[in-house]
């Protein structure tokens, strides 16, 4: 194997050495949370923003010293180098400390990149320095180049394989053969991994030429039909995917695989009710007892002792490490006073169109009730003009159809965005006698967090930081599925 840095990594893989894992743009932690789960190390993470920067270090270097000073520090990777990430983490060399890379550069930096641009990396490291575009993505392959690690992963949105009629992720996957890596991409949905989220997204695993991987992504667990939004979202994100076959020449192609198909022998996905329906009703905002502001995250509030404990719920209680001892501190949800009784009178399934029905007639009533008790309520007049504010949304049914929507209970939810921080509409509880939208450790759970998992900040960081993450169940699958490569070369040197 002689002295390169990858043929040693290599050997230690297969020696049975846990793999080091460098995690960029990390948030919170989901990829961390996943890969560690698999048997992987997380030897460090670089992430800007100062509350997921210091959940990281929370969960993965937690013991208060010098070590959690350096982990919990913001890192902009746009000025960090990998030398001084690596003497910082106390990684030692820079080319041999770090085994696998993982991570998800944000969606908005892949705009108008093309190959040209990551070509770039293999001959001019600091590239980004010549052009913002899309210098995230190129961050990440400087880092590659940089560390060499054996194998490595990203994950992003689906567009970045239509990207205004531009791969993205082809374009990569071509930069990473440059770079000594044999590549593939999938879009996957988290629903079929055990997840209680429907989530789809491109995720890209390579490895170095040295591993001969028997797959590059893990097969299903579970079962669900989606909904047609989902597929029609893929077929715009597939358009210029085809594009890019056609133009390709000699057999050469962008290294796109069909995503393994969830069998009907599969158990079917996890529901919304088995995922969250075992937490404490929530009922201060009913009593008025909630007001507006910051949310603290360490208020302890115990397990009902009379829940039905389904499988994900025990999983989310007992995960090694993360375990949620005799309750949780962050159900804690928005204030939305106008729009507690709109909740309650929604049906499953219901979007903003109906919640504004639901909202116009309960002003009708009221409207009503006043004029009944001797209130004149003239239209136009103040009082009526008040009313009306104080109980329907000012959206327009007609632009904002998919702005609200209340979960059904036996079903997985739908993807949770970061913007769960601003409102929480896109996930109203299901249970109408709570009358709210989910609360923090609710979108924790629809994500795969287990109970145990600490997010630093108050109420709406940490929304941000749930909806910005990688579930944890999806990136545990695909860490299973990576080390199978060296698992494979442990068997094939046994025979």
């Amino acid at each position: 194997m002689g002295g390169d840095p990858i043929s040693l990594k290599i050997s230690r893989l297969r020696a049975g050495e846990a793999p080091r894992v460098l995690d960029l743009f990390s948030g919170c932690g989901g990829i961390s949370l996943g890969f560690q789960a698999a048997g992987f190390e997380i030897s460090g993470a670089v992430e800007i923003d100062p509350d997921a920067a210091l959940s990281h270090a929370e969960n993965f270097h937690p013991s208060p010293d010098a070590a959690f000073r350096i982990h919990s520090m913001p890192w902009d990777i746009t000025v960090t180098e990998p030398e001084e990430l690596a003497r910082a983490f106390g990684l030692g060399d820079v080319a041999g400390g770090i085994d696998v890379i993982v991570g998800g550069p944000p969606c908005q930096a892949f705009a108008r990149v093309g190959r040209a641009k990551l070509r770039e990396v293999r001959a001019h490291p600091e590239a980004f320095m010549r052009d913002g575009r899309g210098g995230l993505y190129r961050r990440y392959l400087h880092y590659v180049r940089a560390f060499r690690p054996a194998a490595l992963m990203l994950e992003n949105v689906p567009d970045a394989l239509n990207y205004g009629g531009h791969n993205i992720a082809g374009a990569i996957s071509e930069a990473l053969g440059e770079l000594g890596y044999v590549s593939r991409y999938a879009l996957l949905n988290a629903v079929h991994y055990g997840v209680p989220q429907m989530r789809e997204r491109m995720f890209l695993v390579a490895f170095a030429r040295g591993l001969s991987p028997g797959r590059f992504f893990p097969a299903p667990t579970r079962r669900h039909e989606l909904p047609k939004g989902y597929g029609g979202s893929r077929q715009v994100a597939l358009k210029a995917l085809n594009a890019d076959r056609l133009s390709l020449a000699g057999g050469r192609d962008s290294g796109f695989v069909q995503a393994p198909g969830p069998g009907n022998d599969l158990p079917p996905a996890v529901t919304a009710r088995e995922a969250i329906g075992d937490l404490p009703p929530v009922t201060l905002h009913l009593e008025g007892r909630l007001r507006r502001g910051a949310r603290r995250l360490d208020a302890a509030v115990p397990y009902p002792r009379d829940a039905e404990l389904r499988g994900y719920a025990r999983q989310m209680r007992t995960w090694n490490g993360f375990e949620g001892s005799e309750g949780i501190v962050d159900h804690v949800i928005r204030h939305l006073p106008r729009d507690y009784d709109i909740f309650e009178r929604m049906k499953p399934g219901d979007q903003y169109p109906e919640a504004y029905q639901a909202a116009l007639a309960i002003f009708r009533e009221r409207l009503q009730g006043l004029r009944e008790a001797g209130k004149a309520m003239t239209e136009g007049g103040r009082e009526y003009g008040e009313l009306f504010a104080g109980t329907v949304p000012p959206y327009s049914p007609d632009k904002f159809p998919n702005k609200w929507r209340k979960m059904e209970a036996d079903e997985p939810a739908r993807t949770l965005m970061a913007h769960l921080g601003k409102d929480g509409y896109s996930h109203i509880h299901y249970d109408s006698r709570q009358k709210r939208t989910i609360s923090v450790r609710e979108a924790a759970r629809l994500q795969s967090f287990p109970d145990g998992f600490r997010f630093h900040g108050t109420m709406n960081p940490a929304f941000r930081q749930i909806g910005n993450a990688v579930p944890p169940l999806m990136a545990k699958a695909i860490a299973e599925a990576m080390a199978s490569a060296w698992r494979a070369g442990d068997r094939a040197a046994a025979r």
